[in-house]
């Protein structure tokens, strides 16, 4: 059960990825030769038309292959003899509709679970926070200088900065706003940094609250996502944090088993959407990412042909998206190996 509900959420987050690029496509009268979920050979084809549709065996990945999209093609309907606009639109719309994916889950979660607004519940005493005067009901709305909505964004800001590193902290009280700088003390037990504070969700007072904290919540994995790359690129993780569909499936399948002693088959479904939630926005904002073969590498092409007034010869993108694939293989391949050490040994 738990196999068939983690390819369900590969399966429905891919599906969603590449329905985007699909519709939009479509909408600009694109040709598209075929739209595939999954990976390898084919477990059913169906389809008489131009499109062929395609359910492929490994759950891992899926594709809208169009018309001279790798390759040059005289078909006006071909994907390089349309506008950069066009184009653009149609690479866009992949992350874009993990993005949508996110936020539309958020609203469920929000309707049947609670929000998280960066209010205080309570100030642990002799903490940081205590210290620097903060009490239970202030509202926090910046860290230093920047917008927070959610309260779990105050630990993503304390771990993803310098460890220790004082942070100024604006709240609202009886609306007025104030700004105190708190310096997090470290628990010698965890090694981890604190503030000293807690925060008991609630409800949703109305349907307006559950749309803007659904809409918030995806926000906060795109910006969970984010904040992770940095830390990947400044030291504060390393490639061993990498999780592929192996390390992911397992730790899901770790959070079910525990979702299912906490709260039944409710709490699960819940869990369940959480991940989708967490993994859409990672697929989103990593495909965006300038890199050769993904979303974003292709985006970079076409923004490079918008300046220079030049399309890019085909079969130099060509080179270049197969040295960017033959290399995301390879990470791939380290990650997935990564994850059956992390699992088995």
């Amino acid at each position: 059960m738990k196999i068939i509900a983690i390819i369900l959420v590969f399966g429905i987050i891919v599906f969603v990825h590449e329905l985007g690029h699909f519709l939009v496509a479509k909408l600009n009268k694109i040709k598209v030769l075929e739209f595939a979920i999954g990976m390898g050979p084919a477990i059913v084809k169906w389809g008489k038309k131009e499109t062929k549709y395609s359910l492929r065996i490994l759950p891992i990945g899926g594709y809208c292959m169009m018309e001279g999209e790798d390759e040059e093609s005289d078909d006006p309907r071909s994907f390089n003899n349309k506008s950069c606009l066009a184009r653009l639109a149609v690479l866009f719309a992949g992350p874009f509709f993990n993005f949508i994916l996110a936020f539309v889950l958020g609203v469920v979660i929000c309707h049947f679970c609670y929000i998280d607004p960066a209010e205080i519940s309570g100030v642990a005493e002799g903490s940081a926070a205590e210290e620097a005067g903060l009490q239970a009901g202030d509202v926090i709305v910046e860290l230093d200088g920047k917008n927070i909505y959610n309260f779990r964004e105050l630990s993503y800001h304390i771990v993803s900065g310098k460890p220790g590193a004082s942070i100024k902290v604006t709240y609202k009280r009886d609306g007025k706003e104030t700004t105190v700088t708190v310096t997090p003390k470290k628990d010698e037990e965890t090694g981890r940094y604190y503030f000293g504070v807690y925060s008991n969700n609630r409800e949703a007072k109305n349907f307006g609250e559950k749309l803007k904290y659904g809409f918030l919540e995806g926000r906060l994995q795109i910006k969970a996502t984010l904040i992770s790359l940095k830390m990947l690129f400044t030291g504060g993780a390393s490639v061993n944090d990498l999780m592929g569909p192996v390390g992911i499936g397992n730790y899901m399948s770790d959070v079910i088993d525990q979702a299912e002693k906490e709260g039944g088959f409710a709490n699960v479904i819940l869990n369940i959407l959480n991940f989708c939630i967490l993994i859409s926005a990672n697929l989103g904002v990593m495909n965006l990412l300038p890199i050769p073969a993904l979303d974003g590498g292709r985006i970079l092409f076409v923004l490079i042909e918008m300046v220079t007034g030049k399309k890019i010869p085909k079969e130099k993108e060509a080179l270049v998206n197969g040295i960017g694939f033959v290399l995301l293989m390879i990470l791939i391949v380290f990650v997935f190996f990564n994850d059956l050490r992390k699992v088995f040994f």
